[in-house]
């Protein structure tokens, strides 16, 4: 008998995993790890998939089919070269190509498999899975619903009574799930989303963006030529990822098109600000699903034990402020999101072959890491504010950036500050250092700010590089600490961050801190200063209570809190 994998048939991207000694890992082979869920007809008339499909889209997109998940249980046909394809017999080529990758990495043959598809499938595109499945050579094990995939993976190391939200938002498609989960079993209660929103949509925004730059600059529409198309999209992709981890990306793309005898090049700079605004709505509109799958199984927000993160674009830093912003919970990111669902998988293909199963071993922060800053409360500056770049529980190694101003047009210096702990008040976590940065030149406008990105870099070691330079990269600063205490496993974090509070009374100080929040911001906007002051001093000591480790304090400063709220 071969070997059984778990296989996550993405929207965009696709990945086998496999447990070994008890525990699910992915499967690669060299740099092939995520696998482009892309088919596409080489020139000497080969079906081709994968990276090397990919590849050839940007030069032959008439020739390369992408996002084929979407199309699943429909009769309509691809054509690829000079016959059509039926949706399933795409997506086997893609399961085939993971099957050859699985069977290289092991060593061995694999003939069966978990394959996952979202909550939503109907039974026709399900059949369409399973269907692929078996052209591509597999025996079907399972079809698993996505989200009850990455509650598995999540949960592996602790079984009990408990709600999951599982929010999936990937490269073509987006669904929310509420799992329950009674000891070890897992179902999934409700589910909404939208099948066509996922990252695919966020780059055709920015592709739209950087096309509607290229023709203003050139004066010339190019939306007509399919290979610049391509090479937008592709450049598009590259500028999203790049803005979940730094504040600005560079969009350059030389010799991208010919056009009246000229060539036309693209060298422009994205800002995370400008990207969030491009797809604001649409992740705004998540929020309804979030609304609608809570409806649908008949629970509330605070009835929620946690938030499961998973799917490429969860990465998009806007996704977990929306997200903790509307249920007062900060999501779980212990978990690569792209890896969650095939965690998942294997974990099933375990369990059907009754193996033992493990703990997941992931390394995470301990701590938040960040630097102190001022705030500009009420038209006076206030100092000391703490604003984590590296938030706690974040997998690692990782390297994360964001962009500060100065305080003042004319300031050319600045102090870096670097704590590490969970309280706002920067005094009241570690400090591990600071360094100077200095002759910061001057913003494009005089009368703004200047810009300071600072960026943190945490590797195994627990070592952590700050770099902070002005946005131009002209004036640039490092120093290297070493975070203290180590960094823990999930299971380790699992343990320590349910110990200290209640879960409901965490999530209820949260929903009233960010109540607390949008209320204060009204009142100064309304003119009440005085009732504003008293309310931002409320919340800071709700604040307080909520970093330290006494219960019966949080407790009584939440119901402060509310009166006050109820008063106001």
């Amino acid at each position: 008998m071969g070997r059984a994998i778990g296989i996550d048939l993405g929207t965009t991207y696709s990945l086998a995993a496999v447990v070994e000694n008890g525990r699910p890992r992915v499967l690669s082979r060299g740099d092939e790890r995520l696998v482009p869920s892309v088919v596409g007809l080489a020139e000497d008339g080969r079906v081709i998939a994968g990276q090397a499909a990919l590849n050839q889209y940007v030069h032959a997109p008439e020739r390369t089919v992408r996002s084929i998940k979407r199309r699943m249980g429909k009769s309509e046909g691809v054509r690829l070269g000079d016959r059509d394809y039926l949706p399933e017999e795409i997506s086997a080529f893609i399961l085939a190509h993971l099957k050859g990758l699985a069977e290289e990495s092991l060593g061995e043959s694999v003939d069966s498999a978990v394959i996952t598809v979202p909550a939503y499938f109907d039974d026709v595109q399900r059949q369409a899975t399973k269907r692929a499945g078996e052209l591509a050579g597999f025996e079907v094990l399972r079809i698993l619903n996505e989200p009850t995939a990455a509650a598995l993976a999540y949960g592996l190391e602790h079984k009990h009574e408990q709600f999951l939200l599982v929010y999936d938002l990937g490269g073509g498609t987006f669904d929310v799930s509420v799992v329950e989960q009674q000891e070890d079993v897992l179902e999934v209660r409700s589910s909404h989303g939208n099948v066509n929103l996922g990252g695919d949509d966020f780059d055709e925004r920015v592709r739209q963006h950087l096309l509607a730059h290229l023709s203003s600059e050139h004066r010339y529409d190019f939306s007509s030529d399919r290979r610049a198309m391509a090479r937008l999209a592709r450049a598009a992709e590259s500028a999203k990822i790049a803005l979940s981890a730094a504040p600005f990306a560079r969009v350059a793309e030389e010799f991208l098109a010919r056009y009246d005898g000229r060539i036309a090049h693209l060298d422009l700079e994205l800002g995370r600000s400008e990207f969030e605004e491009m797809i604001g709505d649409l992740l705004v509109s998540t929020m309804n699903s979030i609304e609608r799958a809570l409806a649908d199984a008949k629970i509330n927000a605070d009835q929620l034990n946690r938030v499961l993160l998973v799917g490429g674009s969860t990465r998009i830093p806007l996704v977990s402020e929306l997200i903790h912003t509307h249920l007062g919970i900060e999501p779980s990111i212990e978990i690569n999101p792209d890896e969650a669902v095939a965690l998942g998988a294997a974990a099933q293909t375990a369990l059907i072959r009754g193996e033992e199963l493990q703990a997941m071993l992931i390394d995470v922060s301990p701590h938040s890491l960040g630097i102190a800053v001022a705030d500009i409360i009420f038209d006076q500056m206030v100092p000391g504010g703490f604003k984590p770049i590296i938030r706690r529980n974040t997998t690692i190694p990782t390297t994360l950036a964001e962009v500060f101003y100065t305080v003042t047009p004319n300031q050319d210096t600045v102090e870096i500050e670097v704590y590490q702990g969970e309280h706002p008040v920067a005094a009241e976590n570690t400090h591990l250092g600071s360094f100077r940065l200095s002759g910061i030149p001057p913003a494009p406008d005089p009368q703004r700010p200047r810009e300071v990105v600072v960026e943190f870099s945490y590797n195994l070691n627990g070592i952590v590089e700050v770099t902070a330079r002005d946005r131009r990269g002209e004036r640039r600063e490092q120093m290297t600490v070493r975070t203290t205490g180590r960094a823990k496993s999930k299971f380790e974090i699992v343990k320590t961050a349910t110990k200290r509070f209640d879960p409901v009374l965490t999530a209820e100080a949260e929903r009233a801190l960010e109540s607390a929040h949008k209320l204060e911001l009204k009142l100064s906007a309304e003119g009440r200063p005085e009732d504003a002051g008293r309310l931002h001093r409320m919340r800071l000591q709700l604040e307080e209570a909520r970093a330290g480790d006494d219960e019966a304090v949080l407790e009584q400063r939440l119901n402060d809190l509310d009166d006050l709220l109820y008063d106001l």
